[in-house]
């Protein structure tokens, strides 16, 4: 019996169900209705079923075949101990029924996901039997993110619909939104309007690429992805990768001289200014907008790849790095990240970035999206931060899957499917006793051991990583003390080398069943041999989804 991702238990029972052309779905508990219609819709537009939700009484099934969604109101011994009771749930075929029980409704719809994996993944003139059989699951991690990379190439609402329904169906539930870029503006904010009227579009007048995301469009994407229980994370990059906002503002930069979208790839040196007021009074004007769109708990900085060399002939950069009596152009990014992660505190809203946040000391409270490796994610756990684990090595979608010279993808590495499905986002454990993780200098100078100094702090890369530092431990172990502060991981779809919708989903199926599997299922559970042949059935459904992949063979 083909699941991915690998459930917590499954067990096979004699017997069958076959459903007929109408099928009744009964639904019992608060909010239970929706996840009831989503199924109904699939089920007539897959199979051209029909099928009737009503809300039930408890435990009422009128008649064989039918199909019973309940949320439980006193919690399930099954599930209450599982990892994550919130996404838990139990599904039972028996002869005569279909049931899916759950403490809340995302439990019980990613039961309905694994009903419809059992399902037949073409339409069939024959009826649909269904095996007998019980499965008791829950996800590993609460965090199991795809982002997409839309600044460097535009995508179309209506793939995004398709996008977030090849999640829900792969179990993931976090769409990370990378919306802002040097070669592009994506979202629209009305208090600058310029960034869209000027910062969307790259190349000359004539030949311009781009596009953006009315607050409209953004909000009929929010909606699709709450209905399939999937939170949106925006993430607005500083203070680096932020070419199109310079071009439509160029008075942001330190030399003010940028006014047109950047049309290469890489790291660009010109970033915002650390050292104008204008600068922080622009970001959090655009922040407040952000917010007011986006309801998630998370707000992702970037905060990644910020040359210092303009911070270093900037008199205001300077100025600010006396002021605040900062020790170099390191300690002032990371003054500039616990000013934003102040401001969105303030807003009740908890701060993203990538590892590199953590040079020149970690704002209190942020969240560390670790890719440089595990090490700053290491580092950020030790800490006391919550950490996604999203490495290069395992999560960049971006990469070639063979190294056929046809292959799109990134040119200069490979991800291929079985490397994907090795990850694990939990650091092995030390084999030996350790010292205390040192700390110092918090977030904003204070003494209460929230931050992290840059010893502690930083990725021990050297060049651009802070200081490199050789601990008595290896710094790639994690205690188990320290485990729970992984929350997650997270597959990446950088879109440098990938520039239509086709080729977007070619990079991400049949990977992302990989790494869903990789940050659901139990370590015990994951069996490479045994996903290999549970794989094609589950891509069956992928195709008639309407989605390209890579071809298994």
């Amino acid at each position: 019996m083909s699941i991915i991702p690998a459930p917590v238990l499954l067990e096979s029972r004699d017997g069958e169900l076959t459903l007929v052309d109408q099928v009744h779905i009964a639904c019992e508990g608060k909010g239970t209705d929706a996840v009831g219609q989503y199924l109904a819709n699939f089920l007539e537009d897959r199979y051209e079923l029909q099928a009737d939700v009503e809300v039930a009484e408890p435990s009422g099934l009128s008649c064989d075949g039918d199909i019973l969604l309940t949320r439980v109101t006193e919690p399930l011994d099954s599930l209450a101990n599982l990892a994550v009771p919130s996404e838990a749930y139990e599904l039972e075929i028996t002869e005569v029924a279909i049931i899916i029980r759950a403490m809340e409704n995302h439990g019980l719809f990613n039961g309905v996901q694994t009903l419809i994996q059992l399902l037949p993944a073409a339409a069939t003139l024959d009826a649909i039997c269904l095996q007998c059989v019980k499965v008791t699951d829950s996800p590993r991690f609460g965090w199991r993110g795809v982002l997409l990379d839309v600044g460097r190439h535009y995508f179309s609402v209506p793939f995004h619909k398709k996008f977030l329904d090849a999640m829900a169906f792969h179990k993931m539930n976090k769409f990370h939104w990378h919306l802002t870029e040097d070669q592009g503006w994506r979202l629209q904010v009305k208090g600058y309007p310029k960034l869209t009227d000027h910062g969307a579009w790259r190349g000359r007048e004539g030949s311009s690429y781009g596009g953006f995301y009315s607050q409209e469009e953004v909000k009929e994407i929010l909606a699709y992805a709450a209905q399939r229980f999937i939170e949106v994370v925006p993430e607005i990059e500083l203070p680096g990768h932020c070419g199109a906002a310079l071009a439509s503002y160029p008075y942001l930069g330190c030399r003010g001289d940028v006014t047109e979208v950047p049309v290469h790839w890489g790291v660009h040196e010109d970033v915002y200014c650390a050292g104008k007021e204008s600068t922080f009074e622009f970001l959090e004007g655009v922040l407040k907008e952000v917010i007011s769109m986006f309801p998630s708990q998370y707000i992702h900085i970037g905060g990644d790849e910020c040359p210092k060399t303009r911070w270093r002939s900037c008199p205001a950069c300077q100025q600010r790095i006396q002021e605040q009596e900062l020790e170099d152009e390191y300690e002032l990014q990371s003054w500039f990240i616990r000013r934003i992660n102040r401001f969105l505190a303030a807003q009740g809203k908890q701060l993203i970035g990538w590892d590199e946040i953590l040079e020149g000391g970690l704002a209190e409270g942020a969240c560390v999206m670790s890719w440089r490796g595990i090490i700053g994610g290491v580092r950020a756990a030790r800490g006391g931060h919550d950490v996604i684990m999203s490495p290069t090595s395992h999560c960049y979608f971006d990469y070639k899957q063979s190294m056929r010279s046809d292959e799109p993808g990134a040119w200069y590495a490979m991800l291929p499917l079985e490397v994907v499905y090795a990850f694990d986002p939990v650091p092995p454990e030390p084999q030996h006793e350790e010292p205390a993780t040192p700390m110092s200098r918090s977030g904003d100078g204070d003494s209460d051991g929230s931050g992290m100094d840059v010893e502690s702090a930083s990725n021990g890369m050297g060049d651009g990583g802070g200081v490199s530092v050789t601990p008595a431990y290896a710094d790639w172990t994690l205690p188990t003390k320290d485990a729970h502060h992984i929350i997650g991981g997270q597959a990446n779809v950088w879109t440098e080398y990938i520039s239509d919708e086709d080729t977007v989903e070619y990079m991400t199926f049949p990977r992302l069943a990989a790494l869903s599997e990789a940050v659901w299922s139990s370590k015990a559970n994951k069996d490479w041999a045994n996903f290999k042949e549970r794989l094609p059935r589950f891509m069956k459904h992928i195709e008639a989804m309407g989605n390209k992949s890579r071809p298994l063979s």
